[in-house]
């Protein structure tokens, strides 16, 4: 036989089913719902996470890569779109928005994560033939690929404008917020580089998970010595805050499973903390969370007021959400009542009230790091739609507490037109007066001018925050 005759026939390059990888897929399960369904990521990825566990797919180390996948990927979003758009031949709006979540979570692994480059572009070509097909799995093999040949620096440094030439815009691709977005953050700021870029960065910072120990119920000190000191911290402000270490997981801790103790951010508690303290003229015994929903200011509102002998009163429009009040509230050692009502066209009479809180629906700007999807869903038309309600609630506010009570006006947003606009334009209305809250804030650094106080992730590791004080005169 010749030597052609005994080689065997060149065969086809055999077919590798794809491995899953039951880590990606939830990532990618998650980010479908975020992006399909409008979902939060904060809502959609905890029971995704409990069902891996339940069927054994999951350990605590998978829980946490799964989770840095999905929340980075959404932090850094913009920044990844500017970097994919330089390696694809279409316009991103042609890209299925499916194969844009493989692709962004690709790009995440590669460029904002220590998994080796192999590694990151196997397993999401990998996914990608599971979820997407063949055909466009090597649509994203060749994409990852162009990805690949940089690290994240020098992408930024090729799709980013200069600073020198559109300050905003370069912002924008660096720390992967909407143009618009680092605008309004800018002028609440009121001040240079720095302080917008340290903004920004700590935006797309994971942040701590915080625990309240609610007043009546439990201690700080209480909840340190369950928890014990190598896995939880003190507060860095308020006397009832906990901060759980990194993986810390607040449902595996008794205090939160009976309810003595909430998951809530530094910066809520501080705020339900300033108003409780407000100074006032005359009695003591009424008081009104007027937006109470989902209820950790009012859980915290309701135990500080049993201590004096007075009464909450929490109110939520969406009965769904004053149902989560009722839980939060139940085991309060004093008197309260929660009610589903209208804040604009309350049940109550009004000068009812001794303390008010109104803490109001707004775009939420002020919990970025939590919500991290929330930069990209929000358009400035927002503002207008919440204006009207911001103020009729100020204006509601006002009206329930009686001369010589104290108002506090409170929202999770920086920006200017949710903040001191709504309440100038309501004051100019109301026989009212500023109350400095900076004293409130006791040994919290960096108040500002005041009257009012701004919390800042940046500044205070906080969610940022508003508080307005506000004594209605007549």
């Amino acid at each position: 036989m010749s030597e052609q005759t005994r080689r065997p026939r060149q065969q086809g390059k055999p077919y590798r089913r794809p491995k899953q990888d039951p880590v990606r897929m939830l990532a990618f399960d998650a980010l479908r719902a975020v992006d399909e369904r409008d979902a939060y990521a904060n809502l959609v990825l905890p029971p995704l996470l409990r069902k891996a566990r339940e069927q054994g797919d999951f350990d605590g180390r998978d829980a946490a890569l799964a989770t840095e996948l999905v929340y980075g990927t959404l932090r850094r979003q913009g920044t990844y779109d500017a970097v994919i758009a330089a390696c694809v031949d279409r316009p991103l709006r042609e890209v299925d928005p499916p194969v844009l979540d493989v692709l962004s979570l690709g790009a995440h692994q590669l460029l904002g994560t220590r998994i080796p480059t192999h590694a990151a572009v196997s397993a999401t070509v990998d996914l990608a033939r599971i979820v997407l097909g063949d055909g466009r799995a090597k649509f994203v093999n060749a994409v990852l690929r162009k990805i690949s040949r940089q690290e994240l620096d020098a992408w930024i440094e090729q799709v980013a404008p200069p600073y020198d030439e559109d300050a905003e815009d370069h912002l924008a691709v660096v720390h992967s917020h909407p143009r618009w977005i680092v605008s309004a953050l800018w002028d609440s700021l009121g001040g240079g580089r720095a302080g917008i870029e340290d903004l920004l960065e700590a935006d797309n910072e994971r942040p701590e998970v915080t625990l309240v120990a609610r007043p009546g119920r439990a201690t700080a000190d209480g909840i340190l010595g369950e928890v014990g000191a190598e896995a939880a911290l003190p507060g860095r402000w308020s006397p009832y805050a906990v901060r759980l270490s990194e993986g810390g997981e607040p449902g595996a801790i008794d205090a939160v499973r009976e309810g003595r103790a909430g998951v809530q951010d530094e910066g809520s508690q501080l705020v339900a903390i300033a108003l409780a303290n407000a100074p006032l003229d005359g009695p003591d015994r009424a008081w009104l969370d007027g937006c109470a929903g989902p209820g950790g200011k009012a859980a915290m509102l309701a135990g500080l007021a049993a201590e004096r002998g007075a009464v909450l009163l929490a109110s939520e429009k969406q009965p769904h959400r004053a149902k989560l009040v009722a839980n939060a509230l139940a085991g309060n050692p004093g008197p309260y009542q929660v009610i589903a009502a209208d804040g604009t066209r309350p049940p109550w009479r009004p000068g009812t009230f001794d303390r008010v809180l109104m803490d109001v629906p707004c775009t939420g700007l002020g919990a970025l790091r939590r919500r991290p999807e929330a930069r990209w869903r929000r358009r400035p038309a927002d503002l207008d739609g919440f204006a009207p309600l911001q103020r009729g609630l100020l204006r509601t506010a006002l009206d329930s507490v009686r001369v010589g009570g104290v108002v506090g006006y409170a929202t999770c947003s920086p920006h200017l037109a949710e903040t001191r606009a709504v309440v100038n334009d309501v004051l100019k209305e109301k026989d009212a007066e500023l109350i400095d809250a900076r004293p409130l804030f006791v040994d919290v650094p960096s108040l500002g001018e005041g009257p009012d106080v701004q919390l800042w992730p940046h500044v205070h590791g906080t969610d940022a925050m508003y508080l307005a004080l506000i004594r209605r005169t007549g």
